[in-house]
């Protein structure tokens, strides 16, 4: 199930008796987590609402108040966070969950307890046979596999829903600063909406006004600039970093990551793999892999892989001498431009 049909139903009071939300996408996940809690009246919210954490609270504990009546009200709303036993991963909890009692409010839910599990996880553990049980019988909403068009669609839904427009490419613009994460778009709305007010037009110049570019979208500016081997514009940048607190370390641990993406993708799209299937052998965001595409073409592997060992080589100065941060990425800059790395 779509999130925006999710909304409907709970709008229309056409609840299903158990829900899981997969996924970390932090504004949908409170987005939904609102629209929940908002089916029990305010003043029946003390008695009949009430949310656990798996990490610290037994499922049992859960089960137990979803097994009971509501008080005084039509509706019971339990919701279950972290439930880090339906997936393969290791918790710090020591809890022993009960986790046959689960299976068995899952297989006979109560109809007036609405049992919403959030499970902020890329994927959960479809071997265990709690996971196969609540995938029989739970309304699955899967936040993992929204992709660059549903991003795109749902906040520009929510510019024309607050009686805005947005100019020409401005809604690209907005989303390749934000790296196309949807909770970190949706939080630069509320800025662009109060400077936009007068005109209700949000333009490309009032992005770039009030939206700084992420580290990542920085270093993508940095590889073009040691690619086209424009060192006064790459050193300017590294510097402007540098003064805006980044780590150099982090920077450099960026910046071999983007290059190691770029000779990967270089080499999977010359053997004909798509997009998608780069992003799901590589395990990385789509998004990443789609700018990698755009910009892989303009760049030839040799130079890819010289500028690679060359940064390699400052992160090993980095850690082991006392060198200047900015005097060693101006020097690899200045040997690449003069073709003497590698």
């Amino acid at each position: 199930m779509k999130v925006n049909e999710l909304l409907t139903q709970i709008k229309n009071n056409n609840i299903n008796p158990i829900y899981l939300v997969l996924g970390k996408e932090d504004y949908l996940i409170n987005e939904i987590k609102k629209h929940f809690v908002e089916l029990i009246p305010e003043e029946e919210r003390t008695m009949n609402f009430a949310s656990y954490d798996m990490e610290s609270q037994n499922i049992a504990t859960a089960v137990g108040d979803a097994e009971s009546l509501p008080f005084f009200g039509e509706k019971r709303l339990v919701v279950v966070n972290n439930p880090y036993f339906l997936t393969g991963e290791r918790s710090k909890s020591t809890l022993d969950h009960d986790i046959d009692s689960f299976i068995e409010y899952v297989n006979h839910p109560v109809d007036s307890t609405v049992m919403v599990i959030m499970a902020p996880y890329g994927k959960l553990d479809s071997r265990k046979k709690v996971t196969k049980q609540l995938k029989n019988n739970a309304e699955v909403i899967d936040l993992t596999k929204l992709d660059d068009r549903a991003i795109q669609s749902y906040v520009a839904n929510n510019i024309k829903s607050n009686g805005y427009t947005v100019e020409g490419d401005a809604l690209q613009e907005l989303l390749g600063r934000v790296s196309n994460d949807l909770s970190s778009a949706m939080n630069e709305l509320p800025k662009l909406f109060l400077y936009c007010q007068k005109d209700k037009v949000i333009t490309k110049n009032s992005i770039d006004s009030l939206v700084a570019k992420s580290l990542d979208q920085n270093v993508f500016d940095l590889i073009d600039y040691v690619m086209k081997k424009d060192s006064k514009n790459a050193i300017d940048l590294y510097r402007n970093l540098i003064v805006e607190d980044q780590e150099p370390l982090q920077i450099n641990a960026v910046l071999l990551s983007q290059f190691r993406l770029l000779l990967q993708v270089n080499v999977l799209s010359r053997k004909g793999y798509s997009q998608g299937n780069i992003a799901e052998k590589l395990k990385v965001h789509p998004f990443r892999v789609k700018l990698a595409m755009q910009n892989v073409r303009k760049y030839q592997f040799s130079s890819l892989r010289d500028a690679y060992l060359g940064l390699v080589d400052v992160e090993e100065k980095l850690k082991s001498t006392p060198e200047s941060p900015e005097l060693l990425f101006q020097m690899f800059t200045l040997k690449f431009v003069d073709n003497q790395i590698g």
